[in-house]
């Protein structure tokens, strides 16, 4: 997952990494400290938040902005419970339960209330923000398979508790179950055992898939009119740039033919292409139903490492994390001089923002600017999977080799892939084949940037993803006995980041000399293994 940096993002960058500013520092950061919020209003607004109640800021990756999201999530969970430990006469008339089940905006209008009482400090000094998480007394936070680890290290690091940290079973396409989501939220409900949160992940770094979040979203709004609440976060560090695509020059979400129209007209899209399938449009449009977004400019932004981000749709949320004044935004001040008061990081680069900004200035977040350049890379994968789906079977030196891409047609831009020699049924064989190919096409067989086919690589455990890989495992010709036994499959991993891939007219030229280069590498993955 690495590209050319845009040249605007780079001038930016060495401009203003001379004035070495610190974005924490006002004083020392008087130009790129509102470079960063305003660049956080830009990624809000994109993502569909309200600009003038939203708030946004450049993190130094995703990891850091799920730490952050999770951070916000437990300290709005637990606030109630201290108002009533405090003033239960705020609260009048609600049990425990209730209490625990408060939704997003009441807790916000409560933190008004409180405040005007002049008892602020006290109460948030009874939440977990001055006595801890508590035992898992917040609830657990329900996530899917395909979720990035740096969940797992932010409810460590957040004293949630990996055992309050629920992972919910995706399916063949490696988005998460919904039904599964469901009976897991309704079984802890019936134990009232609270939800903190779901996360829904739009891009997942290992196959690229989109959750459905609207149907989340919907599933969200079904137990808000049964009194059951919980916060709502989107790790969109890679995909989150792609909503691009859908906006037009007004910023509106377009409607689902006039994306299509758009993409074709616009020539962002030359060929037969069918993308965006209507799944991935209602994911998309339904992002502005979270509470905050995670999202990497230098993942699809274009923007050199190191700046991730992320998005709040209701800055009223950060009086439960600042450690500057309980009043952040009390008169109307759009950028606290003192960042760094309610950001998890310390010392940041002003440069970085410096770049955002400025790539945010020249390259519009809609479907003109940004649009055209991720969908021609999401074009790109589209028609590698095709190409690698209509030739299905390779030949090399005699022996017939099966090529299988994991779910069909990509939700977004990356391709995993597999291959198996035709008669093979066993998966330790077909793991070990595509290992050697790994090599080939690696930093392992030599320097990166001599290799014609650069990939990476991952594997799908049972213990990450359940039995979701078993059909995939069937079509490559592995019986599901074989799956049971070894519950793991080596896969292959190209992003096709490059959006002029796909605008090479002469795709079938491009596709036989790739063809060439893998036929290469299979020659190389098989010499010496004793076979004919």
């Amino acid at each position: 997952m690495n590209s050319d940096t845009l040249m605007v993002a780079n001038l930016a960058y060495m401009a203003t990494i001379l004035y070495n500013p610190n974005n924490v520092a006002y004083e020392a950061s008087t130009a790129t400290t509102p470079m960063e919020i305003e660049a956080g209003k830009d990624m809000a607004t994109m993502l569909g938040f309200d600009p003038e109640q939203s708030w946004g800021h450049i993190t130094t990756d995703g990891t850091i902005a799920n730490y952050e999201g999770l951070w916000m999530a437990r300290n709005l969970k637990s606030f109630p419970p201290a108002v009533k430990k405090i003033r239960p006469d705020f609260v009048p008339g609600l049990d425990d339960w209730q209490i625990m089940n408060m939704s997003t905006t009441q807790v916000l209008d409560l933190i008004g209330k409180v405040k005007e009482a002049g008892c602020f400090d006290e109460v948030r000094n009874e939440s977990a923000r001055g006595v801890g998480a508590g035992d898992g007394c917040l609830g657990v936070v329900l996530v899917p398979q395909s979720k990035h680890y740096s969940w797992v290290k932010a409810a460590d690091v957040l004293g949630i508790g990996n055992k309050n940290l629920i992972q919910v079973q995706v399916n063949d396409h490696y988005h998460m179950d919904i039904d599964t989501l469901k009976s897991i939220i309704d079984d802890h409900i019936a134990r009232k055992i609270p939800i903190m949160a779901v996360m829904a992940v739009v891009g997942t770094t290992e196959e690229g898939a989109i959750d459905e979040v609207d149907r989340i979203a919907e599933l969200r709004a079904e137990y808000e009119k049964q009194g059951i609440n919980f916060y709502f976060h989107i790790d969109a560090a890679y995909g989150g740039y792609s909503r691009a695509l859908f906006l037009d020059e007004q910023n509106r979400f377009m409607e689902y033919g006039e994306v299509k129209e758009r993409l074709s007209a616009d020539g962002i899209f030359i060929h037969e292409t069918e993308y965006p399938q209507r799944e991935i449009y209602e994911a998309y449009k339904a992002i502005p139903a979270a509470d905050s977004i995670t999202i990497d400019p230098h993942k699809m932004g274009y923007i050199p490492y190191s700046a991730g981000g992320i998005t709040i749709k209701d800055r009223r949320i950060l009086d439960l994390i600042s450690y500057f004044a309980a009043y952040v935004f009390e008169s109307g001040e759009d950028s606290p001089t003192l960042l760094g008061s309610y950001i998890m990081e310390g010392s940041k680069a002003g440069a970085t923002a410096a770049a955002v900004w400025a790539t945010h200035r020249l390259i519009p977040l809609n479907v003109t600017g940004y649009g055209r350049i991720i969908g021609r890379s999401i074009e790109g994968a589209q028609m590698l999977s095709n190409a690698l789906t209509t030739t299905k079977y390779i030949t090399v030196n005699d022996r017939k080799f099966q090529v299988e891409t994991l779910a069909g047609k990509p939700d977004f831009n990356i391709v995993c892939m597999a291959f198996n020699e035709v008669g093979n049924t066993d998966l330790d064989s077909m793991n070990a084949l595509n290992e050697k190919i790994y090599n080939e096409s690696s930093y392992v067989s030599g320097p990166v940037y001599k290799n014609d086919w650069i990939t990476s690589k991952t594997a799908l455990a049972r213990e990450d993803y359940g039995d979701a890989p078993r059909n995939f495992v069937k079509r490559l010709g592995v019986p599901t006995a074989e799956w049971d036994r070894v519950g793991s499959v080596y896969v292959l991993r190209v992003c096709l980041l490059n959006p002029f891939v796909s605008h090479n007219v002469h795709f079938d030229v491009l596709w036989d000399q790739l063809l060439a280069i893998l036929k290469e590498k299979l020659a190389a993955a098989i010499a010496g293994d004793g076979k004919c």
